[in-house]
């Protein structure tokens, strides 16, 4: 119990700062740190006290225990924002009345390493507190680096009213007032703000360049460091400190303008994705309603939409006059495709239903003559009925099925029964076709035409015992006529031919130019006589080959003569 009054008793003599009452932070805070300090005769020296490497992060101020060390970097998620770091009142103490008279302080004892920042209490008025009015104040830990502190310390003076100044290159300033304290104390109060916020700068530069800060942060951390340094409680080289951090500024300019250009670089192709969503739309949009397949280009614009709303959610994001004029385009299409669906089908319905009562017609018309036994006549109209179904157009897969079911049932009810008919009629035309077989064999005999008359009589006398023969099987018809029109073919070119020889027309016809031949044969052999005599070989050679073209051709003409006489 006795260790536990001391701090307490030196805490109302202890030195204050002039402070507002609002900075006054809990006692439980003051309670704790000194509950942790050890014996005094263990107080290291202050050049024993470590180096850099146990600065306190500032994004853990004010700790108690366990502050980690600047080269104990946070990861960039862990980094707390500076504006919210430290509580200003935690290191001031504040303004206490005239009727405290300040204590002699207490040696100061060391406390383990890293060295925590002790928080600096006021002290509430001489008998408000149940604690002796006459206690010793309380200790104030050195800075953390002796050579850091030293070198800050330079810039800072400590009045005998205990008013700390800081040295700036525009002048002296104030800084804040330490009553009850020695000027050391009063001095490395401010130093360590100072030291913290160069720890903060610190941290900032070295995150800055060795790791990946999203803009935002960066100009956040830069403004929030920007107002702290403007004019601080703190001793230090303050100008050296705002230097350091204005150097900062064109770093974090070239990661903004790199993130921009990333951004700018991810956007443009956000934009050729999106422009080539729009364009197959608009191709799909613009095909011939005629040659369009309806349900799979619907599918394919659904794959679009789906695509457009996947970048939306995940891609970056466009600049509002690209989304604007995309989505308008990309909507039209659409529209446009869903309104050309939407008039074809009307279209086709009602093609389909005029091609539904075409067909009707048609259906009840074949029904109608399914029982007929005029079987050429019906035949033949079943046949335009056919043309006429063809030409009517489709409906609807459904009913174009059950009407041609129909249509095809009567149809095939006729045609059964003309051929049952057939059928039962062939077995007495059986008879008929052996006999015709038998007419066929004997006129077959009389190709190739020997004597045109006689082949003449007797091919008449066969085509009346043909007739006369009577009808033979349908399936039989084609063949047997086929083959007694050939012998007749036969006979009539025969008979062409000999009256084609024995015209008189042609024999006159024959014999004139062949006594016009045979003067000019003559005459070019007079020609050809003459020429030898004269030895003009060109006048020989064409005398020559006129003469042997004329005997030529009187061969031919001599021939025809003759075939024509018989």
């Amino acid at each position: 119990m006795a260790e536990d009054s001391a701090p307490n008793e030196a805490d109302q003599g202890s030195a204050v700062e002039i402070a507002t009452p609002q900075e006054v932070p809990e006692p439980a805070a003051q309670e704790a740190v000194v509950a942790e300090e050890p014996a005094v005769a263990e107080e290291p020296a202050v050049a024993e006290e470590p180096a850099v490497a146990a600065e306190p992060v500032v994004a853990e101020e004010p700790a108690v225990a366990t502050e980690p060390a600047v080269d104990e970097e946070p990861a960039v998620d862990e980094e707390p924002a500076p504006a919210t770091a430290e509580p200003e009142a935690a290191d001031e103490p504040v303004a206490a009345t005239s009727e405290t008279p300040p204590s002699p302080r207490p040696v100061p004892r060391p406390v383990p390493r890293p060295m925590p920042r002790p928080p600096v209490h006021p002290v509430p008025p001489a008998g408000q507190r149940g604690d002796s009015p006459a206690a010793p104040a309380a200790p104030v830990a050195p800075p953390i680096d002796a050579v850091e502190g030293a070198a800050a310390a330079a810039f800072g003076r400590v009045d005998d009213d205990s008013t700390v100044w800081v040295r700036e290159a525009a002048g002296e300033r104030t800084v804040g007032q330490f009553p009850g304290a020695s000027a050391e104390d009063a001095l490395g109060l401010y130093v360590r703000r100072f030291l913290d916020l160069k720890a903060k700068v610190v941290l900032f530069e070295t995150r800055l360049t060795a790791t990946d800060l999203a803009v935002k942060e960066i100009d956040q951390t830069l403004a929030k460091l920007a107002e702290e340094l403007a004019e601080p409680a703190a001793v230090g080289d303050l100008d050296e400190l705002r230097a350091r951090l204005d150097a900062l500024r064109p770093i974090a300019a070239e990661r903004r303008a790199a993130a921009e250009a990333e951004r700018a670089a991810a956007r443009a192709i956000v934009l050729a994705e999106r422009t080539q969503i729009v364009e197959q739309a608009e191709k799909i949009a613009g095909t011939d309603p005629e040659r369009i397949q309806w349900r799979p280009a619907g599918e394919q614009l659904r794959v679009l939409l789906d695509q457009w709303k996947e970048a939306q959610r995940s891609g970056p994001r466009l600049d509002r006059a690209s989304e604007e004029s995309l989505w308008k385009r990309f909507s039209h299409a659409r529209t446009t495709f869903d309104r050309e669906r939407r008039h074809f089908f009307a279209e086709l319905e009602s093609r389909n239903a005029g091609a539904k009562a075409a067909k009707e017609d048609l259906v009840r018309e074949a029904e109608s003559l399914a029982t007929s036994t005029d079987w050429g006549t019906t035949a033949g109209v079943y046949r335009d009925l056919m043309a006429r179904w063809k030409a009517s157009g489709r409906a609807s897969r459904s009913d174009d099925d059950a009407l041609w079911a129909r249509f095809r049932a009567a149809q095939d009810a006729f045609f059964a029964a003309r051929d049952a008919a057939a059928a039962s009629t062939d077995d007495e035309y059986r008879a008929n076709l052996e006999l015709k077989e038998a007419l066929l064999t004997e006129a077959e005999r009389l190709v190739p035409v020997k004597d045109i008359n006689a082949a003449k009589a007797a091919l008449r006398t066969l085509q009346d015992r043909w007739e006369s023969a009577g009808k033979v099987p349908r399936a039989d018809v084609q063949r047997i006529e086929a083959r007694l029109r050939a012998v007749e073919t036969a006979v009539r070119d025969a008979d062409q031919a000999v009256w084609q020889r024995s015209n008189p027309e042609t024999r006159a016809r024959a014999e004139g130019a062949a006594a016009q031949l045979e003067s000019a044969i003559a005459g070019l052999e007079a020609d050809l006589a003459a020429a030898e005599a004269k030895g003009d070989a060109r006048r020989v050679a064409e005398a020559q080959a006129a003469l042997d073209a004329r005997r030529s051709w009187l061969e031919q003409v001599q021939r025809a003569a003759q075939d024509a006489r018989g």
